[in-house]
């Protein structure tokens, strides 16, 4: 079984994981992969965060947009996602934002409007994107599928055909709970779509490939990163887009490089149901272990990828720590 960061020592801070150590720790969300992958050019799929219930209070926050993250604009002007997060590569964002529609009128036909939330990441070292694979059915395959307890990490689904900071990377999880002042035992989960760029850090060291990759040579290096942060913590969309915002600050811990190219993306979500919000001057403590999980997250999908051969050749190394 390949170790996860924690089985490392390079998990960080002070809180402990809950009982999986993933996104699904927050009780009510489940996940979903359907992976598409034709050898030699074809590497990626779609990957799915169900809530329990929706409507939510949620906020986003871009780093750095360069990108499409479908719905994005709706959930900052109100602060709600109405929909599942779905995940996957750039190209097929559109075709999977539509196949989520589908998705959500098959289940109440009366919708007058939806939003769909689909966040994506340009796979295409691996992946012949321009092909578009993705289908309505790879779509509700994944949403179907959703699962609570251990998530599968690593080249899988969205992450198929990603690579981060040098190395093959795909989907990483990570959680926390903490006792938060006035709201007693919570939950914070995180999952990544990793792909961006930088040189990986790490407690023990900077881990470099020797010279230049064959990425940087052609100027590939950018990427992008989807980060999606749960938690049953009762918060608003301010505090959660708040929240959100330390999703993104957490890929500096690991190196990101934040260029040009990249789009960085946090959207966070709370589980929670009516009641009195948590006050802003006890939200640091879960700002913390967002930040921890993120980065343990980040970790989790390096260490679960393995070495993949796609489009033309190209190659993403694993990265196995010494």
């Amino acid at each position: 079984m390949t170790p996860r960061a924690r089985d490392l020592g390079l998990a960080a801070g002070p809180y402990q994981p809950g009982r999986h150590n993933a996104i699904t720790d927050v009780a009510g969300v489940r996940v979903g992969h359907t992976t598409v992958r034709r050898e030699p050019g074809i590497h990626t799929g779609v990957s799915a965060v169900v809530p329990g219930r929706l409507p939510l209070s949620a906020g986003v926050y871009a780093g750095n947009g360069y990108g499409k993250l479908v719905g994005s604009t709706q959930v900052a002007e109100l602060g709600v996602i109405e929909t599942p997060i779905l995940l996957t590569a750039t190209m097929s964002a559109f075709r999977v934002a539509d196949a989520l529609i589908s998705w959500m009128l098959a289940r109440d036909p009366g919708l007058p409007s939806v939003n769909p939330v689909v966040g994506e990441c340009n796979d295409g070292w691996l992946s012949d994107m321009p092909a578009r694979p993705i289908t309505a059915e790879h779509v509700f395959a994944a949403l179907d599928g959703a699962r609570s307890g251990p998530v599968e990490e690593g080249c899988v689904g969205a992450g198929t055909g990603t690579v981060a900071l040098g190395f093959k990377a795909g989907i990483g999880t990570s959680s926390r709970t903490l006792t938060l002042h006035g709201a007693g035992t919570v939950t914070v989960g995180a999952l990544v779509q990793a792909n961006f760029g930088g040189a990986l850090r790490t407690s023990a060291g900077t881990h470099a490939q020797p010279g230049a990759s064959e990425m940087e040579l052609l100027g590939l290096d950018d990427g992008s990163c989807m980060i999606v942060v749960a938690t049953d913590a009762r918060l608003d969309g301010r505090q959660l887009t708040r929240l959100a915002k330390r999703g993104v600050y957490a890929l500096g811990r690991v190196g990101a490089a934040y260029s040009h190219g990249s789009g960085d993306y946090g959207l966070a979500f709370s589980t929670a149901g009516a009641g009195e919000h948590v006050a802003d001057r006890h939200l640091s403590p879960l700002f913390a272990a967002t930040l921890d999980a993120v980065e343990e997250s980040v970790l989790n999908s390096l260490l679960a990828a393995v070495t993949t051969v796609g489009r033309a050749g190209h190659t993403a190394p694993a990265w196995r720590p010494v």
